[in-house]
């Protein structure tokens, strides 16, 4: 039996973007072009012969795609839609929430369909017109005229059903976004954390967050303050289904996200939570995105999660510690994994992660499981390790390719290979930076390129000594206790911040000053702020000033300046370009320094001779 397109059907969906329930739209059907699978939804465009747009088919479709019941060049009937704008262009794209396969592929593309015209299925006997190249035709005699408000009239009746069955409009997550009203979404509570207390400028408060995910997997984290969060912590149950209207969405704060959405969500006291009885929550797949442990360093202390594989090494026992915050005390044990960096990482497990998944992990440490675990906070607690929070997920020996490829190598060579543990030397102070033993470089060669930095920081690595530190410079600035900026003396008394816009008593003193250092090839000045300068010096500005108050014959300040010199250093360093008396200076600013630790520098050594006899 051969379907029909809806003539003009693309202009009709252009000027209703937001249809309700209730609208009397007409009959939509439309053909589909380029349909392709793109992560887990379908992407198409949408013709009706005359214009096309892109569009995107629901989840709850993806049966009759695979069926063969919807088909590229295929027929569709569109019963219900949200129309979004595509970001920075005058394009938009069609959220296609429900709709009816109306017939297979086609012979061809409509590239055009006046009225009353007809396509027939590949399967139908199809007759040729010789007049109109290129269509396949309906014979004459089947074509029956209707009015138009006879043909309105029987689309409507066609509609009604399925737009009457629906009792609220859902529009799936990957439709919203901050400028649209009037949406309904129909998720499950996948992540709950704590009511949390603030106190700020504007007073105290309490706020809490969930993570949602809605039947296509896609996700949303929805953040709640004061009465909002009140009256709806004790609401929202982990695993339950909930209709939820009238919130908010803004642009994802990048630090605190935690879910893979460009958009938050916000609910206040005025939105809208509803359980949905008796249906089964939507457990999203677990996907990872597994860092490895010699990549850490970047993301220590850093808001963002991280997640990690890695054999399990060893296994502690269960500790008791008692938290500063309210006194209790909670259960931690300790495992430390290894990956194929040949890195190892210590991974703190606590409350019931550590009672119960962590006995497993003891019972059977000798058998050496895989683990995947799943947001985790990176710190800096001896060297840098890893800390579980309520929202962390540990599987042992999933099925995932990772898991795999790791028990593959750990079983061949891993088991017998010398393992050591990420150091502090791996954390970056700042962006740019990696570990202090990545390119490494000798003085001689940031000294003798003059251009390096010059569109550009350019980060490098070095081990060198410091061997002079100028004792009459300027070492110091007196910094706000508050936010670390310069501070004025005041005219009565004090020191004023023109950041805090605000008045104090006593001030800081913070490092910042210019030390010499040498290695083998040169020697070049850099320039160390405060956290460096402390490492090199061994004390604080207000300590060092201290001393330097103190007179004598043997000062205690030179004394002490002496001692910080000729020690070695790994520095991890920047060298940029900037123009005094309009010329331009190389400038090499120290961003992290440590101390030297031979076992690694022995291991990179061998590493180093072993790669060179191997190019011979």
């Amino acid at each position: 039996m051969a379907k029909s397109i809806s003539p003009n059907a693309i202009s009709t969906v252009l000027s209703n973007p937001s249809p309700d329930s209730s609208s009397d739209l007409p009959d939509i059907v439309v053909q589909i072009l380029d349909l392709k699978q793109n992560g887990n939804r379908y992407m198409c465009f949408v013709s009706d012969g005359k214009m096309k747009l892109r569009a995107i088919l629901p989840s709850s479709q993806f049966s009759d795609v695979l069926s063969g019941k919807i088909q590229n060049l295929g027929l569709i009937r569109i019963v219900d839609y949200t129309l979004n704008d595509i970001p920075n262009k005058p394009d938009k794209y069609l959220i296609v929430t429900k709709c009816e396969a109306v017939s297979p592929a086609l012979e061809m593309e409509i590239k055009s369909e006046p009225t009353g015209i007809t396509l027939k299925p590949k399967e139908d006997v199809v007759v040729k017109t010789e007049g109109v190249a290129g269509f396949v035709l309906k014979p004459k005699q089947d074509v029956v005229s209707k009015s138009a408000a006879q043909i309105v009239r029987e689309q409507h009746a066609n509609s009604a059903p399925a737009r009457l069955a629906m009792t609220r409009r859902v529009r799936p997550l990957v439709s919203l976004n901050p400028y649209m009203g009037g949406w309904t979404i129909k998720v499950s509570v996948t992540s709950k954390g704590t009511m949390r207390t603030y106190k700020n400028a504007r007073g105290e408060g309490c706020v809490f967050n969930v993570e949602l995910t809605d039947e296509d997997g896609t996700q949303i984290q929805a953040t709640m303050f004061n009465d909002a969060a009140r009256k709806f912590f004790d609401k929202f149950v982990m695993g339950k289904v909930y209709y939820i209207s009238k919130g908010t969405l803004k642009v994802a704060n990048k630090q605190f996200k935690t879910v893979a959405n460009d958009y938050e969500m916000t609910l206040n006291e005025n939105s809208e939570v509803e359980e949905v009885p008796e249906e089964a929550g939507f457990v999203p797949e677990t996907k990872f995105s597994f860092v490895p442990i010699d990549q850490l360093g970047p993301h220590v202390n850093k808001p963002d999660l991280v997640d990690v594989v890695g054999v399990v090494k060893s296994v502690s026992s269960t500790m008791s510690i008692r938290r500063k915050s309210n006194n209790e005390s909670v259960a931690k044990r300790d495992i430390t994994i290894a990956d194929e960096s040949k890195k190892t990482v210590i991974v703190s497990l606590w409350g019931d992660l550590a009672t119960n998944i962590g006995q497993e992990l003891l019972d059977i440490a000798d058998k050496s499981p895989v683990v995947a675990i799943k947001s985790l906070k990176v710190g800096d607690f001896q060297g840098v390790s890893l800390s579980a929070i309520s929202k962390s997920l540990v599987l042992i020996d999933p099925e995932v390719p990772e898991t795999q490829k790791l028990r593959s190598w750990y079983d061949s060579e891993g088991k017998d290979t010398a393992m050591a543990a990420l150091s502090s030397g791996s954390i970056p102070s700042n962006s740019g930076n990696r570990s202090v033993y990545s390119d490494r470089v000798t003085l001689s060669h940031i000294t003798s390129n003059p251009s390096l930095g010059a569109e550009k920081p350019a980060f490098f690595s070095i081990r060198g000594y410091i061997s002079f530190i100028k004792a009459d410079q300027a070492m110091w600035y007196r910094a706000c206790k508050t936010c670390n900026k310069k501070v004025t003396e005041s005219t009565g008394a004090g020191y004023w911040c023109e950041s805090c816009q605000k008045n104090d008593e006593e001030c800081n003193l913070r490092y910042i000053m210019v030390v010499k250092v040498t290695d083998a090839s040169g020697e070049a000045f850099i320039s160390t702020f405060n956290e460096e300068a402390e490492k090199i010096i061994g004390c604080s500005a207000d300590e060092l000033d201290s001393l330097r108050s103190q007179e004598g014959e043997d000062s205690p300040y030179q004394l002490k300046l002496k001692q910080a010199t000729w020690t070695p250093h790994l520095l991890r360093v920047s060298v940029s370009q900037n123009e005094y008396n309009n010329e331009k200076r190389q400038r090499i600013t120290a961003r992290a320094v440590v101390p030297v630790d031979y076992a690694v520098e022995s291991r990179n050594l061998l590493e180093n001779i072993s790669k060179m006899g191997v190019s011979q």
